[in-house]
């Protein structure tokens, strides 16, 4: 909490929630705030479970996404679950592997815009699952496209992902990772080198580490940087 509140400015709120994506009964929950905007939050991680942040997808009905999963090469890890006051939630895989939240969001929170810009995917050598997100979420794959990256569009043609062509330097499923929002992409870096980040494990060219920069937490959870220019969700 004290490096990302380094690093991304956020305060911190404390409620006590009966539910989450991993279960496990009543726990506390720190929601992640931007001003009223609360676009994160933090849980304790199940022992049998890595670290690392799940990037969350607004549906309009959580329980007919989650029956499309399994036709489209995915996995379902946990069926769709009603959290008192936030929403309808479920938890996948895609065909290789990543993490993903599927939700409908029933909160008096604004829609984050401050807190992060386009996620990131790394297909960890493989090509982005276009199929799964085209038919479960009306994505699109931007015909501009160079040989390191792919921009992912949202069923309005706004950008919201961009695939990387990294490969983790050990093996690893594919996964999202989240870009904070930051005025400074080079003085974030900095400032969050001197409270513990380091660059992640990652095979890719210096050009999309510049134009990406990924970096690893103190737990050892990758993040990425964007500038406040980024599109939002």
């Amino acid at each position: 909490m004290a490096f990302y509140q380094h690093v991304a400015n956020w305060s911190y709120e404390v409620e006590r929630a009966s539910d989450f994506a991993w279960g496990g009964g009543e726990q506390d929950f720190v929601l992640a705030l931007s001003g009223d905007e609360a676009g994160a939050g933090l849980i304790e991680t199940p022992p049998e479970q890595a670290n690392g942040w799940v990037a969350y997808i607004e549906v309009p009905d959580v329980d007919l996404a989650a029956k499309r999963v399994d036709t489209l090469g995915g996995q379902v890890v946990r069926e769709p679950f009603e959290v008192p006051g936030v929403g309808r939630n479920a938890l996948v895989r895609d065909p290789l592997g990543a993490l993903v939240g599927i939700s409908l969001s029933r909160h008096s929170f604004p829609v984050p815009r401050r807190q992060f810009g386009p996620e990131v995917y790394i297909g960890n050598g493989d090509d982005f699952p276009q199929a799964f997100y085209i038919e479960l979420f009306g994505w699109q794959v931007s015909p501009d496209r160079d040989q390191d990256c792919a921009t992912l569009l949202g069923p309005r043609g706004r950008l919201v992902a961009i695939q990387h062509a990294a490969t983790w330097a050990t093996a690893s499923n594919a996964s999202w990772v989240p870009s904070l929002k930051v005025a400074s992409v080079p003085d974030a870096f900095r400032a969050a080198e001197t409270k513990g980040a380091h660059p992640a494990s990652l095979n890719l060219s210096e050009s999309v580490q510049a134009q990406i920069p990924i970096l690893c937490d103190p737990d050892g959870v990758p993040f990425a940087f964007g500038g406040k220019q980024a599109n939002p969700f």
